[in-house]
């Protein structure tokens, strides 16, 4: 299977392309970066992203796309304009007609590093290590969408409009159910992203709450 994964950033939005066999390993086919100019408005850049979000499709021929999902942060201009990328990533999926897997940070970390907590560094460390290269692609949001794709390709879910038609579903509160016996891989993400959604890892304002109210 193909799958695209995209970090989505106005200023840089990654795009990582790979392949994985029915052994669930996986390989580098494509990475990048797409820039827009800061000196432009803002929907001419959301145009550059998304012609380099489709140049990508049309060149590669992803199976499926997979995006990480943004919560709400500090920065709110940061996470509006993000929050628009995003949606131009959606719209470019979905006029290629392709399925489209969305993922929380956590989980991301969760399956590529076996911890929902894990550095920058260390999902960079595994990306290039799952993908057999001698280091991670930089910048990090070239990695980044990398780690997404392969959040895609070994959990096999999160596909929207999909329901629960996975392999394996881990609810908000870190309930694991599954409909067949998981690999070695899923086993492990399924166990990180259960204990990391239990902690509130998946969105720092459930942590948060749950400080202030313990």
């Amino acid at each position: 299977m193909r799958v695209m994964g995209i970090d989505p950033g106005l200023t840089r939005c990654g795009i990582g392309i790979i392949d994985v066999d029915d052994r669930r390993v996986a390989s580098l086919i494509h990475v990048s970066v797409v820039r827009s100019a800061s000196e432009l408005a803002t929907h001419f850049r959301l145009s550059q992203i998304a012609d380099g979000i489709d140049e990508a499709i049309e060149t590669f021929h992803p199976e499926i796309v997979a995006i990480e999902r943004v919560f709400a942060q500090d920065n709110l201009q940061s996470v509006t304009t993000t929050m628009q990328v995003m949606g131009i990533a959606m719209l470019s999926a979905a006029r290629h007609g392709l399925p489209l897997g969305v993922h929380t940070p956590s989980e991301v970390k969760a399956a590529v590093s076996g911890s929902g907590s894990a550095s920058k560094a260390q999902v960079e460390h595994m990306v290039a290590r799952i993908l057999r290269l001698k280091e991670a692609p930089k910048p990090a949001d070239a990695a980044d969408a990398l780690a997404i794709a392969i959040t895609q390709a070994w959990r096999g879910t999160g596909i929207a409009g999909a329901g629960e038609d996975g392999v394996v579903t881990v609810s908000l509160s870190g309930g694991v159910r599954t409909k067949q016996g998981l690999t070695p891989a899923q086993q492990v993400w399924a166990e990180a992203e259960a204990q990391a959604r239990r902690t509130g890892a998946v969105d720092p304002r459930r942590r948060k709450r749950g400080t202030q109210t313990g």
